[in-house]
């Protein structure tokens, strides 16, 4: 621990995909980014004490507990983590928010509209206490889209004219993989539109200065039945004998409106044979666009609509020069970061705006924002794609 900084104490609640990823950012933050309090990994949550034992002292967790509501009142916890199904997040933040807990929770930030209001409203509350909240849309913290977003506020493609956002994947694109909790909308709230979905809608918002203010859905549920998993670690499983309902869509295809009134077009999937982790998107302004693939995930494509038709063509930007975001702190140029990196890059955002006092950013009204988005595209595609406004 360095001697002249103060530490901030730190409890997870989940363990799995999330929680390791979650777990090497706060354990490498500090290490790489000068930071104005040193986070502490005090206290990891799960109801199995044997395994959240095991994955404690893999992960780098001082201790143990099975309850969360013990760990909100702990004294050496400042800061509560949820990497939780979704069905438990709005219970466990506002309970922590209450305890006067700084709150960082996964996306979506709710399955429902009405939990998500539940959640701003004590995000809100608990501002005016000093206690500050974030939602956890990780790719806003790759460098490329966040030089992206620094580009079109520089004004670099003029005025947006038009958006493509897809997320592609295919785990679930072989009709025998296992049924997980993510099939459940009880636990997850929706399938691909809520797990990935939600991703591609705040990076519109994101990097645009946008939000959506109205959408046209269509969503799809391609099979019906799976086997029920028998044993299940990130997104893949094994399936036993017995089948179970799909009870969330499979892939969600929606069009939009920002605020502006510029158009956009959104697909999320988990069938795309081929596309692992295919987040997409481009942005066509006035004069110039955006594109970037999670998939190349250091570079930027730029073209720039006012230089000459003889040389014009698109730019292919590698973002992983010192003066790019977020850059200084690791590799030489040309030595790309990886998909952990953004979560380092958040909880660097989260210690250093907790440090000043200030609240960081995506903030719950943030949060709750995307989830309308998300119900405005469930109500649509039940009412046979009419276009839905999104109410604030």
């Amino acid at each position: 621990m360095s001697e002249d900084k103060p530490r901030i104490g730190v409890a997870m609640i989940g363990y799995a995909f999330m929680g390791r990823a979650h777990s090497q950012a706060w354990r490498n933050a500090h290490r790489f980014f000068d930071l104005p309090l040193e986070p502490h990994m005090a206290v990891l949550v799960g109801r199995d004490e044997q395994r959240a034992t095991s994955a404690a002292r893999q992960l780098g967790w001082d201790a143990v507990e099975t309850d969360w509501r013990r760990v909100i009142e702990r004294e050496d916890v400042d800061v509560v983590d949820i990497c939780t199904p979704g069905d438990t997040h709005a219970e466990i933040a506002v309970a922590a928010l209450e305890a006067g807990k700084h709150v960082l929770v996964e996306k979506p930030m709710a399955n429902t509209v009405a939990e998500a209001e539940t959640m701003a409203a004590a995000a809100n509350a608990a501002r005016g206490r000093g206690v500050h909240s974030m939602v956890g849309f990780t790719y806003r913290r790759v460098p490329a889209i966040k030089l992206a977003q620094q580009m079109v506020a520089e004004g670099r493609i003029g005025e947006v004219r038009q958006v493509r956002a897809q997320y592609l994947q295919d785990w679930l694109a072989d009709a025998d993989a296992p049924l997980s909790w993510r099939l459940d909308k009880e636990k997850a709230g929706s399938g691909a539109l809520g797990d990935i979905g939600a991703h591609i809608i705040d990076l519109t918002q994101f990097v645009t200065g946008q939000r959506i203010a109205g959408v046209s859905g269509m969503l799809d549920t391609f099979v019906a039945e799976r086997p029920v998993a028998e044993s299940f670690s990130g997104l893949h499983g094994t399936g036993g004998t017995e089948r179970g309902p799909v009870t969330v869509d499979d892939a969600a295809m929606f069009l939009g409106r920002l605020s502006s009134g510029a158009p956009a077009v959104f697909e999320a999937t988990r069938f795309a044979w081929g596309r692992k982790n295919a987040i997409r998107i481009e942005v066509n302004g006035s004069t110039g666009s955006l594109a970037f693939d999670f998939e190349d995930m250091n570079v930027l494509h730029y073209y720039d609509a006012t230089e000459s038709t003889e040389t014009a063509g698109f730019r292919r930007i590698l973002v992983t020069e010192p003066d790019h975001p977020y850059i200084e702190a690791w590799w030489p140029a040309g030595h790309g970061l990886g998909y952990e990196h953004g979560f380092v890059h958040q909880a660097v955002d989260l210690v250093r705006a907790l440090g000043a006092g200030e609240d960081p950013t995506p903030s719950f009204e943030d949060g709750l924002h995307v989830q309308r988005v998300l119900d405005a595209i469930e109500r649509s595609s039940a009412q046979h794609s009419t276009y839905t406004e999104i109410g604030d």
